[in-house]
């Protein structure tokens, strides 16, 4: 599924246009992303929750030449799913 066939669905079953239902969808994917870019977390009952995690500087080998390298410090997005989406994935 990628975001027009859930703007499909939201039209569908809203009675929205289909452009009125993709501004939904971006909108909404435009706001869990700004919230993680400023380091909140994102819960989202019965669905799941969106967490930053920062992962250390570390040093790495390049595979091809064995030369030490540097990897720089990032940011993570993780996500886990809650206990509803869950059951429903496995029952």
């Amino acid at each position: 599924m990628n975001t027009t066939d859930l703007a499909d669905k939201i039209s569908t079953a809203h009675g929205l246009t289909k452009a009125d239902a993709k501004k939904v969808v971006d909108s909404v994917f435009a706001a869990i992303g700004d919230a993680a870019a400023s380091g909140e977390e994102i819960s989202l009952p019965g669905f799941g929750k969106f967490k930053v995690k920062d992962s250390p500087a570390r040093e790495g080998r390049n595979p091809s030449t064995g030369a030490t390298i540097q990897i720089a410090a990032s940011r993570k997005l993780g996500f886990a799913a809650a206990k509803t989406l869950k059951d429903k994935l496995n029952g």
